[in-house]
C-alpha cells in the first residue's frame, strides 16, 4: 500500500509514479493517508461491487485516467456511454492518436469488426465456444439443444473459409449453392458429417422447423444495421493484437439506450471474447516484454458468459489484467450455473466493497468477517468502502477506507478536443457507411445502382433462385432453385405475369433490406416488426400484395424511401409481377 500525506494525488504524483494507481484514503496510525495498488498486484484482477449511485463509476474514472495518463493500454467497455464520454475529456493531446472509439449508435461510420477473422486457426473451437456462450446468455429462454448443435456446427463450418462472417451464419442454413462452397473446405471430419450426411438428409419440415428459432435470433441480431454494418464486414478494420500491444486506449461505447440492451449485451461480449483470444496470442511474446493491458467492464453481468471463467483464471499470464465493476451478486448466478460466480470470488486479488443489499452482505461477510458483518456492509455510506488490497503478492486484511473524489480536472477542456479525438479515430479505424453497406449488398446478391433513392436494384440469378422453390412447375437446373411456370422457363423474373409461388426459406439477396418471408398457405398479410430498441410495433408501410391460393408475407421492412423503392423493385423480379403494391 502506498501511503502519502496528501489528501488525494497531484497530477505530478501520478506521473511521475508509473507503478501505483492510487484510489483511497484511510486512516493510518492517526493520519488520513492515501493508497492505491501496484502494477504487479492488478495482474490479480480488482473487483467493485456496490448498489448503484454508491461510488462505483467514480471510482472506475479514477483509475482509467490513471492509466491514460501513466501511457498504459486500456480498453473500457461500458454499457451506459457515460463513463466512455467522460474520459474523453481526459485524453491528453500526446494520446489523441492512441485512441480507437468504438460507437454502434454512429449511423455515418463504422468500423470494421469479424469476429469469425482468425489469427491463427488452431483457436476456431475457441471462437466458436465463445459466441455459443454468448448466444445461449443473450436467448437463455429460447434455447435448445437442436438450435445449439446446428448454430455450432455452422459456427465452426464458416470459421474454416477466410472472409466469412456472421452474415453467413443464416445464408449458410438456406442457400445450398453457398452451403457447398463452405462444406468444400470444411476439414473437420465431425462438421462435415453433419452437414453433408445430417443436414442435407432431413426433410424440408424438419428442416425448417429446426432452423427456425436461429433464424429468428441470429436474423434478428444481424437485420438490424448498426449491426450488420460491423459485423458484416469481412476486413476488420482494428486489430485487437496491435491494439493491446502498442498500448492504445479502445473505448467500446455500447449504450444500450442507444443500440437496445440485446446489441449492447452481444457487441460488448464478442470484444470481450476477442480481447480474451489476443491475450492468448502474446504467448508468442516473451512474459517480460507483455504490455499490461486493463480491461474495465461495467455492469460486467451483461456481458458475463461462462467465458469469463477463463479469462479471470488465465488472463494474469498474458498481463491481461481486469477491473469488474456490478451491482449484485445475483447477477452472476442463472437457473442452472454459479460458475461466474465461483470464478470471481475465487480468482480476484483485490476486493472493494460499497453499500450492498442485505442478502449480498450476508454472503459477503464471509470475505470481510471477523473485521465487518453484514449490518457494517449494508450501512456503508456513499464513497467509502470496506476492501481487501492485494499487497505484494498477499491480500491484506480487510480494512475501511475513502474512494478518492473525482478527478474533475479535465487535461482538455474545449469540446472541440472531444471532437477531434472521435474524429481522428474514425479517420483511422472507420469506414464511410455507404462503403460498408455497398460490400454488405454485394455479399449478398444485390447490386444497388447509386446507393441512394430510386437506385436499380440487380438481384444476381444465382443467389435469388437457390433460395426458393416454385410450386408451378418450377425446374432445377446446375444445383439452383428456380422460379418458373408451366413453360418450364428458369427465371420467372422475365415473365410479365405473376405466379404464385411458395417461398419458404430466408432470401440471402434481400437479407439487407432487412425482409424475411415465410410460408403462408391463405393469403398472406404483413406482420409489423419488433423495434430492436424499444420493443414497440412499427406501423406498417407495405403490405403484400394477395394471391388467390398461395403467398408470401413480409415480416420486417425498414420504414425508408431508400429501401422502400429497393423492395419494389426486387418483388417485382421475384413475383414477376409488372404491378407492384403501393409504397
Amino acid at each position: 500500500m502506498q501511503n502519502s500525506d496528501s489528501k488525494s494525488p497531484a497530477w505530478a504524483d501520478i506521473n511521475r509514479n508509473r507503478d501505483i494507481t492510487y484510489f483511497g484514503a484511510t486512516n493510518f496510525r492517526n493520519r488520513e493517508q492515501v493508497f492505491g495498488i501496484k502494477r504487479r498486484d492488478r495482474r490479480q484482477h480488482m473487483y467493485i461491487i456496490g448498489k448503484t449511485g454508491t461510488g462505483k463509476t467514480a471510482l472506475l474514472n479514477n483509475l482509467a485516467i490513471q492509466d491514460i495518463a501513466h501511457g498504459d493500454g486500456l480498453c473500457v467497455v461500458d454499457p451506459h456511454g457515460e463513463f466512455v464520454e467522460g474520459l474523453l475529456s481526459h485524453i491528453p493531446p500526446s494520446r489523441y492518436k492512441d485512441v480507437v472509439y468504438v460507437n454502434p449508435a454512429d449511423e455515418e461510420y463504422h468500423v470494421g469488426f469479424n469476429v469469425l477473422e482468425l489469427p491463427d486457426p488452431k483457436y476456431k473451437h475457441l471462437v466458436a465456444s465463445g459466441l455459443m456462450g454468448i448466444f445461449t446468455k443473450i436467448w437463455a429462454n429460447v434455447w435448445s439443444s437442436r438450435m445449439e448443435y446446428i448454430l455450432n456446427n455452422t459456427i465452426l463450418a464458416l470459421l474454416e473459409t477466410p472472409g466469412t462472417t456472421l452474415l453467413g451464419i443464416p445464408r449458410m442454413l438456406v442457400d445450398k449453392n453457398y452451403r457447398q462452397r463452405i462444406i468444400a473446405n470444411v476439414k473437420d471430419p465431425v462438421v462435415k458429417a453433419f452437414w453433408v450426411q445430417e443436414y442435407e438428409e432431413w426433410r424440408d419440415q424438419f428442416r425448417n422447423e429446426a432452423i427456425s428459432p436461429i433464424q429468428n435470433k441470429v436474423g434478428q441480431f444481424l437485420s438490424t444495421s448498426i449491426v450488420r454494418n460491423i459485423v458484416g464486414q469481412k476486413k476488420s478494420t482494428i486489430n485487437i493484437f496491435d491494439i493491446m500491444n502498442e498500448r492504445k486506449i479502445l473505448l467500446l461505447n455500447v449504450s444500450k439506450g442507444r443500440v437496445g440492451e440485446d446489441i449492447s449485451a452481444l457487441l460488448g461480449a464478442m470484444f470481450i471474447t476477442k480481447i480474451q483470444l489476443m491475450a492468448m496470442e502474446r504467448v508468442r511474446i516473451p512474459e517480460q516484454e507483455r504490455n499490461d493491458f486493463y480491461l474495465y467492464v461495467d455492469e460486467f453481468q451483461n456481458f458475463a458468459t461462462d467465458s469469463f471463467a477463463d479469462i479471470l483464471s488465465e488472463a494474469r499470464k498474458y498481463r491481461l489484467d481486469l477491473v469488474l465493476a456490478h451491482q449484485y451478486i445475483g447477477q452472476l448466478v442463472t437457473e442452472v450455473s454459479t460458475r461466474v460466480r465461483d470464478a470471481v470470488f475465487g480468482n480476484v486479488g483485490t476486493m472493494l466493497t460499497f453499500r450492498v443489499g442485505a442478502e449480498d452482505a450476508e454472503f459477503l461477510e464471509k470475505e470481510l468477517s471477523p473485521e465487518f458483518m453484514s449490518t457494517d456492509i449494508v450501512q456503508l455510506p456513499n464513497y467509502r468502502i470496506y476492501t481487501k488490497l492485494m499487497i505484494d503478492g498477499e491480500t491484506s486484511r480487510p480494512f475501511s477506507a475513502n474512494t478518492l473524489p473525482p478527478i474533475e480536472e479535465p487535461l482538455s477542456h474545449d469540446i472541440k478536443a472531444r471532437e477531434l479525438i472521435i474524429a481522428e479515430s474514425r479517420k483511422r479505424y472507420c469506414r464511410p457507411r455507404a462503403d460498408v453497406e455497398r460490400e454488405v449488398n454485394e455479399w449478398s446478391g444485390l447490386d444497388i445502382a447509386g446507393g441512394g433513392t430510386g437506385g436499380d436494384v440487380r438481384g444476381r440469378t444465382s443467389d435469388f433462385s437457390r433460395s426458393t422453390q416454385s410450386k408451378a412447375g418450377g425446374t432445377r437446373q446446375g444445383g439452383d432453385r428456380s422460379f418458373g411456370g408451366n413453360s418450364g422457363r428458369d427465371d420467372a423474373r422475365t415473365s410479365s405475369t405473376p405466379r404464385a409461388v411458395k417461398i419458404d426459406k430466408s432470401i440471402p439477396a434481400l437479407a439487407a433490406l432487412g425482409i424475411e418471408f415465410t410460408t403462408d398457405e391463405k393469403v398472406a398479410t404483413r406482420k409489423p416488426p419488433i423495434s430492436s430498441t424499444n420493443s414497440a410495433r412499427v406501423k406498417p408501410s407495405l403490405k403484400a400484395r394477395p394471391y388467390p391460393q398461395k403467398g408470401f408475407s413480409l415480416k420486417s421492412i425498414k420504414d425508408s424511401s431508400e429501401e422502400k423503392t429497393a423492395l419494389r423493385d426486387a418483388l417485382s423480379k421475384l413475383t414477376g409481377a409488372n404491378d407492384n403494391p403501393a409504397v
